[in-house]
């Protein structure tokens, strides 16, 4: 009952200061529809899409606003060494871990909500054909990259060169999760859906988000400690 108390208690104070501010979810949408934007403007010519581009900027979007929001939301603990201040609470280190990925889980969402629909509408791809599929596909690929991001968003918040040092940490790492969550996706918007290689994706996605989430909730407090 601690640990959820304490993750729930972490959720709720990054809920509450987003919620006064609004700074990391606008800056975060707007990333990754002009990301998605660009994109058109690249490969949508006279009205048609290039063939199975859309899995891959469906994809690219989410990481890179996943990695500006994962930047900014930890900028924040920087601040009044709001950070220390956690590590200092007589809670399970874990628990923080685990609230901080619960909120950056939730924004991802909230991002996904709106990119789905314009590369769905952009690239004139079947998006919303199977939705249950993309729903697992989208959750996999998610987990596994917030799981690692937040952990190392976290490791590297008192770090001068954070901004740059993340996305090389992170990316070699969640290439794999990224990949699978390509080739899933494509083969939901294949002209005939395969339905079985997207349904291996989303196992492979479980198993990477299995490793991922056990590996963080390990290596949290002792990293931090150090």
């Amino acid at each position: 009952m601690t640990f959820l108390r304490t993750a729930w208690l972490v959720l709720r104070k990054d809920f509450a200061i987003e919620v006064r501010s609004w700074e990391i979810l606008t800056t975060t949408l707007f990333f990754a529809s002009s990301c998605v934007l660009v994109f058109a403007f690249a490969f949508v010519k006279e009205g048609r899409a290039v063939e199975d581009a859309a899995a891959g900027i469906l994809w690219i979007a989410i990481a890179f606003s996943g990695t500006l929001a994962l930047g900014r939301t930890f900028e924040r603990e920087r601040y009044g060494e709001t950070l220390r201040a956690l590590l200092l609470a007589p809670a399970p280190r874990p628990a923080l871990y685990v609230g901080k990925l619960l909120g950056m889980l939730a924004l991802l969402g909230i991002a996904e909500a709106l990119l789905v629909p314009m590369v769905a509408f952009l690239f004139q791809a079947a998006l919303f054909s199977r939705p249950l599929l993309l729903a697992g596909l989208l959750a996999g690929g998610t987990i596994g990259f917030a799981a690692v991001g937040t952990l190392f968003a976290a490791m590297l918040v008192r770090a001068r060169s954070r901004d740059v040092l993340l996305p090389i940490l992170l990316y070699p790492i969640t290439i794999p999760v990224i990949i699978a969550g390509v080739r899933g996706t494509a083969a939901l918007l294949a002209e005939i859906p395969d339905e079985a290689t997207a349904t291996m994706w989303i196992g492979i996605l479980v198993a990477f988000d299995t490793v991922f989430v056990t590996l963080a909730l390990w290596t949290f407090e002792p990293l931090m400690t150090e």
